[in-house]
């Protein structure tokens, strides 16, 4: 098959598109024929061996997320058929191929809405957005949230989350997404660039923080001062979620009762196939900004850099819709 791997770390130009053996589905897994992969920052910071570093010699093929046609069933697999049309999370990463093999509690139906690379774009940013303002911050209708960075790909599936549990959102991004953001259903936008959200804002119940990492000296330097920002906006008793740092109250914050929690996603097959019901009953779209054929992999990555991109890229592994 084909796939992109890398076997050093360093920049984009270390993606190489080359032939690969197809893995095999083993005990409890199965065998996804890729049609689309979903493409994410974590892909960039693995790349550049920023997480899950290795040492001497490897082969590493990328990919966190990616919806596809099951191809073949493992032993001890269950909930699926050849055939059937699948999206999930693999933490193993090796989305960025033809095949991959993955646990098939990893993998839901795919929603019967969207065509491949629009499900490819959904689980890392579903999960995150979800598990990150319903299982962590426990956000509940009624209830006011701040969401930073709120166009990109956490960002723009949280607002559409948070509006459908009837909460009241305020997004931060640039003044481009305004017009984007609105059309999502967000009651305030907020240009960060014009605009001191603590100026505005106050007493809101969770802060969620997606706001890029790692992608230059500058946008961190932003990411860790927003943070550092938000805690006095919370009300007493609030709560910042972070999916991008590990994030602590401040001292006056902690007298407060605020909490802060950093949050990764976890690969779970009844909250995709919630976010999927979500998605095919019309409440929630992801949206998608490119797409490109897999051996662009690199062209992918160097827009993912640069930290200012709306919604999802996905590349295009097949021509199967």
């Amino acid at each position: 098959m084909k796939a992109v791997r890398i076997h050093s770390y360093g920049g984009p130009e270390e993606l190489v598109y080359e032939d690969a053996p197809v893995p095999d589905a083993e005990e409890g897994e199965i065998l996804v024929c890729v049609h689309a992969a979903g493409v994410n920052p974590a892909d960039r910071q693995i790349r550049a061996g920023l997480r899950q570093r290795r040492e001497g010699r490897f082969s590493l093929t990328l990919g966190l997320e990616v919806s596809g046609v099951v191809a073949k069933v493992g032993p001890g697999a269950a909930g699926f058929g050849v055939g059937d049309p699948v999206y999930g999370l693999v933490m193993a990463m090796g989305g960025y191929a033809e095949f991959i093999a993955g646990p098939a509690a990893n993998f839901a139906p795919k929603p019967r809405s969207l065509d491949h690379v629009h499900a490819a774009a959904t689980p890392v940013t579903g999960l995150t957005a979800w598990q990150a303002l319903f299982e962590v911050a426990g956000l509940l209708p009624g209830q006011k949230v701040l969401i930073h960075a709120a166009a990109g790909g956490v960002g723009h599936m949280a607002v559409q989350f948070a509006k459908w549990r009837r909460a009241y959102v305020i997004g931060t991004a640039s003044a481009k997404n305004e017009a984007f953001l609105l059309g999502l259903g967000v009651d305030e936008f907020i240009d960060y660039q014009a605009t001191a959200f603590e100026s505005v804002v106050d007493a809101v119940d969770v802060v969620l923080d997606a706001v890029p990492r790692e992608v230059d000296d500058h946008t961190d330097a932003v990411a860790r001062e927003t943070v550092d920002r938000s805690w006095g906006v919370l009300k007493d008793g609030g709560i910042l979620v972070s999916v991008c740092a590990h994030a602590a109250p401040d001292e006056a914050a902690t007298e407060r009762g605020v909490r802060g929690r950093y949050w990764l996603a976890e690969s779970r097959r009844d909250h995709l196939e919630q976010i999927a019901g979500l998605v095919d009953d019309g409440y929630v779209k992801p949206v998608v900004s490119a797409v490109l054929p897999l051996d662009q992999a690199r062209r992918a990555h160097e827009l993912i850099q640069t930290g200012h991109t709306q919604g999802k890229i996905v590349l295009r592994v097949s021509d199967g819709r």
